[in-house]
């Protein structure tokens, strides 16, 4: 690897939390992943719609997957630190120990995860203010959103929680500070998911509108008055403590963070495309859309000036790639919808031995069970007679209904494996409509989409890519790279190091 290289070659790591585990590249500074590791994580659901972690088991994890990438590696030439995560909720004390956001007390368990739904009520009632900052989120706040969450903590969990908060973080803010010292806040997660916009900071009249008027009377302390852009670097850099978890020198330059949709977004949506005959390849990256299909879907697009789209959350300023507005739709359940429907069905004990005998995945399976039965029509036409409607998890955009439940259409009494595979095809189908749905929606607001670059765990399912390519009618781009998430995050270290002039 050297010989070539007249300097020594410079690395940085990108540290990547998802909904179930967590992962780690070392990514040199042509972008290219040079080592990569994951490790899981827990989740609890104590009651339906409650679904919680523990930022210690995360923390933890962070530093097992880092010091796998990083092994045998000359410190001296890592020189940032990027970290993105979901967009959860992380609750703290005035110590910054940890504080149970459940009624059972335990404090390991102190993050309500971005996919619970407990604060329903809170939501609606929020919604019913029709508050002006509503006109950032599409019109509507979701339940995945944070003031809800805060609003329910202090409605339920008064005395054992909210009272004794110190802090209440957005996941990847969680990890800088954890990194740092420093309880700074990205512009990202502040603007995303918690109200604050790019030009006028926090809105007094909306946090005592809902009842949270304590956050404004400690200046927001708890929730962060000191906000940097994704990739600026925070504090000092890595303490002596974190270094030593990590298993990296202290002092190296840790950036501000992402929530991980957009360090999936980032990663992707810079693409060199030349020479493969785009409709893009000319045009402005805002003729993009970087889909990260994973447990959920995220949707981003971005444009030069401010577009509010019906249902589609945004227009963020700055909050993915500098200087450009963002809007995200988004899908709150596709790969555990896929996994619900597929593991859910009496003929998946059949699917497992059968997928295990050929030594391949249960999806790669079923991929080619579909090749074997479609006859001489595309594999699509499988499904005339069977329909999915997707929102098993309520619809998050463009219809903005967390009441929203999914169906099936055209079931017959056959119970075998042609059946598992054609429901698991026509859920595909659903989810690809639905973002067809979230895509005219963006394209009617004045959006001009014409190509889609998709990344994350889904994408590494041809029959997902083709389903998305044939329904929304446009063409779909992969990353050689497939970890684009943790590039992403290492783009935000390598910023942060101050070894490339900004994020662009």
């Amino acid at each position: 690897m050297q010989s070539k290289q007249q300097s020594p070659v410079k690395y940085y790591v990108g540290i990547d939390v998802g909904s179930a585990s967590v992962r780690a590249a070392l990514v040199d500074e042509s972008g290219t992943v040079v080592a990569h590791a994951d490790q899981p994580i827990q989740v609890w659901e104590p009651q339906p719609d409650h679904y919680e972690q523990s930022s210690a088991d995360i923390w933890a994890a962070c530093c097992s997957v880092t010091k796998k990438v990083v092994c045998g590696v000359d410190a001296s030439r890592i020189r940032g630190v990027g970290f993105d995560a979901t967009c959860s909720l992380v609750v703290v004390d005035k110590q910054f120990q940890p504080l149970a956001v459940n009624c059972e007390g335990q404090n390991y368990r102190n993050i309500i995860m971005w996919m619970d739904h407990r604060a329903v009520s809170q939501v609606e009632r929020i919604n019913a203010t029709q508050h002006r900052v509503l006109r950032y989120v599409g019109g509507v706040m979701s339940v995945e959103m944070q003031p809800p969450k805060l609003l329910w903590i202090k409605e339920n969990l008064q005395e054992s929680c909210w009272e004794k908060a110190g802090y209440f973080f957005d996941l990847p803010d969680f990890l800088s500070w954890k990194a740092t010292g420093v309880t700074a806040r990205s512009l990202c997660t502040v603007v995303c998911k918690w109200t604050y916009t790019s030009d006028g900071g926090w809105d007094d009249s909306f946090w005592k509108t809902i009842g949270l008027e304590d956050l404004v009377k400690d200046k927001y302390e708890k929730i962060g008055n000191h906000v940097l852009s994704p990739g600026e670097s925070v504090g000092k850099g890595l303490t002596p403590e974190a270094a030593k978890d990590l298993g990296l020198p202290e002092g190296i330059a840790v950036a501000a963070s992402l929530i991980d949709a957009h360090a999936g977004g980032l990663g992707v949506i810079g693409a060199d495309v030349k020479g493969h005959n785009l409709p893009c390849e000319n045009q402005p990256i805002t003729s993009r859309v970087a889909m990260i299909c994973g447990t959920s879907s995220c949707h981003m697009g971005v444009s030069e000036t401010p577009i509010f789209v019906p249902g589609v959350w945004g227009p963020y300023f700055s909050a993915m790639v500098p200087g450009l507005w963002l809007n995200e739709g988004g899908q709150s359940a596709t790969g555990k919808l896929i996994d619900h429907v597929v593991r859910g069905h009496v003929a998946f004990p059949e699917l497992q031995s059968k997928a295990a005998a050929s030594a391949h995945s249960i999806y790669t399976y079923l991929n080619s069970h579909l090749d074997l039965i479609k006859k001489s029509l595309p594999v699509g036409f499988l499904t005339v007679d069977l329909h999915v409607w997707p929102d098993f998890h309520g619809n998050r955009s463009p219809l903005t209904d967390l009441t929203l439940k999914g169906m099936v259409v055209g079931l017959t009494l056959s119970r075998g494996l042609d059946e598992l595979a054609l429901i698991y095809l026509a859920t595909i189908q659903a989810i690809a409509l639905g973002t067809r749905h979230i895509l005219e929606t963006m394209q009617a607001a004045g959006h001009r989409i014409n190509t889609l670059f998709l990344c994350g765990g889904l994408s590494k399912n041809p029959l997902f890519v083709q389903m998305h390519a044939d329904i929304t009618g446009k063409p779909v781009v992969l990353s050689k790279e497939v970890e684009s998430v943790l590039v992403g995050a290492a783009i935000l270290g390598a910023c942060a190091s101050g070894d490339f002039a900004s994020i662009q």
